[in-house]
């Protein structure tokens, strides 16, 4: 048991040691592979924060409305793991969105974790005109809280999600600083191209949450053949060409060994052909959430 104990041990290194960075607009680094919470109970949830960090992973995504903060505060305290080490992210709730609102659900959230301050904060979705009488405000209320936040080093980085060019647009007018990161839908079968392509010309780093689809890219026979060429499995293939598109992946597991499957992706390449190929899939696997929608489902 020693033995596959320091196995264990080296390997976490290796991918420690191997990662890549991603550096933000900010300066702030965070690496191209974590670690998602989403759906992650409390004790589920404390033992995979303990397992991803002892497999490598040093980039934790959790969220208000997934409601396991706590369980992620825990398990990053168990881990062992200095708290400089590791890359912290949440999420303010599309539903208490505005100045005030997003002052108090920031000081929650820090609560539930139980640090002293937040890597990157994100809104979770943007105010849109279904659900706030002024959208635009709304969403610009919502940053400049956080700008306030960041300046009182509360927060490192600040960043937004599921934003559109249309509210990244309308947030520019009044925001004093660009966000860091969106967190968008991305993976085969919808990655949102035209909407990456506006973010890297406004420098904002993407990140990628769903990056299997559900599910829904096993058994495509261009991901099984790729992998196959590889030697890789189709989670691998897919994780692969996220970053190879320096898009920020955050996978979720609760096996250990799909963890150390998932932070396995730096002792392969995919060719220019193939991340082609896999660019031109058709749609699968979309969630049907859209930003201008919410909460309905198209």
């Amino acid at each position: 048991m020693l033995f596959l104990g320091t196995i264990q041990v080296c390997l976490a290194g290796l991918y420690f040691f191997m990662m890549r960075e991603i550096i933000l607009n900010d300066n702030q680094k965070v690496p191209i592979i974590g670690f998602g919470t989403y759906k992650a109970n409390e004790q589920e949830g404390i033992q995979a924060i303990i397992d991803a960090l002892a497999c490598g992973y040093r980039l934790i995504d959790t969220a208000a409305a997934y409601d396991n903060e706590k369980a992620v505060g825990k398990g990053i305290k168990a881990s062992g793991i200095p708290r400089e080490q590791i890359v912290v992210t949440t999420k303010v709730w599309r539903e208490v969105l505005g100045y005030k609102q997003t002052k108090v659900a920031f000081e929650k959230s820090l609560a539930r974790l139980g640090l002293d301050y937040i890597d990157l904060y994100l809104i979770h979705w943007p105010a849109n005109a279904r659900n706030y009488k002024n959208w635009q405000q709304t969403n610009a209320d919502t940053w400049r809280a956080m700008e306030e936040l960041q300046a009182e080093g509360k927060i490192r980085s600040i960043g937004v999600s599921n934003f559109w060019q249309e509210h990244l647009e309308a947030l520019s007018l009044t925001a004093n600083v660009v966000p860091a990161v969106n967190q968008i839908e991305f993976h085969p079968g919808y990655w949102q191209p035209e909407l990456i392509g506006f973010c890297r010309q406004q420098g904002i780093a993407v990140e990628s949450w769903s990056p299997l689809a559900r599910g829904g890219v096993f058994g495509n026979e261009t991901l099984e053949s790729i992998a196959n060429r590889h030697g890789q499995s189709v989670a691998q293939v897919c994780l692969r060409w996220v970053i190879q598109h320096d898009v920020i992946v955050i996978p979720k597991s609760t096996s250990p060994k799909r963890m150390e499957e998932n932070i396995s992706l730096f002792d392969f390449e995919l060719s220019d052909e193939e991340m082609k190929q896999i660019d031109e899939l058709p749609e699968m696997g979309f969630s049907g959430e859209l930003p201008n929608i919410w909460p309905d489902r198209v």
